[in-house]
């Protein structure tokens, strides 16, 4: 069944677009709730102007969401939560404390964009997504910080860790290469005997012939 859109819908259509939906989708939600109308000449040139007005109103919108996502990308937002001595937080970091501490730095961030998938529940440094439309996104860094704790102890920790994991990395790879090369290197003694015995059989048969 065709509809005319009155409003916009998000995943169906925007206002003033003429959208095919499933009868009783119409009937029962879109025609009672007046998110709807018949397809009629009346009915689009009613709604003409109103659809021209919103398109230009999605447009600014969709420009100032261009500008926020560019100027909140690699934002640092620092949340302070309970955690235990290992570190692991009693409950998770919400999306309104993070979207709040942005806020407070003057992003102009609803606590809808941030991610829902995104479950911090320990203390430390975390990635999360900001997520404007389907396809404009920003990345900003959480720093979870334990009660009466401080981001520069935390980022000191992390530091050290990582740097730990590097020598530790490091390591693991030279071993591995001086394995590799003394295993050529046994390989290659262990082939040496049998070369010469091919050579001198070789030679015998070369003097007999």
């Amino acid at each position: 069944m065709r509809i005319l859109l009155c409003e916009d819908i998000r995943g169906l259509g925007w206002l003033g677009d003429v959208v095919e939906v499933n009868a009783g989708y119409a009937r029962n939600y879109l025609l009672p709730q007046g998110l709807g109308k018949p397809v009629t000449e009346d009915n689009l040139r009613s709604i003409a102007k109103e659809k021209t007005s919103r398109a230009e109103e999605r447009k600014l919108e969709a420009e100032q969401l261009q500008k926020v996502a560019e100027a909140v990308e690699g934002a640092e937002a620092v949340v302070a939560a309970k955690a235990n001595e290992q570190g692991v937080l009693f409950g998770s970091v919400s999306a309104s404390e993070i979207a709040q501490n942005l806020r407070e730095q003057g992003f102009e961030i609803a606590d809808e964009f941030v991610d829902p998938h995104e479950h911090i529940k320990n203390v430390g440094t975390a990635q999360v997504k900001l997520i404007f439309t389907e396809d404009l996104t920003a990345t900003v860094s959480v720093v979870v910080v334990p009660e009466g704790g401080s981001v520069e102890a935390i980022k000191a920790a992390e530091k050290e860790a990582a740097e730990k994991a590097a020598e530790e990395k490091a390591a693991a790879e030279k071993a591995a290469k001086e394995a590799a090369e003394k295993a050529a290197q046994e390989a290659a003694e262990q082939k040496e005997p049998e070369k010469k015995e091919t050579r001198k059989k070789g030679k015998e048969k070369k003097e007999d012939s």
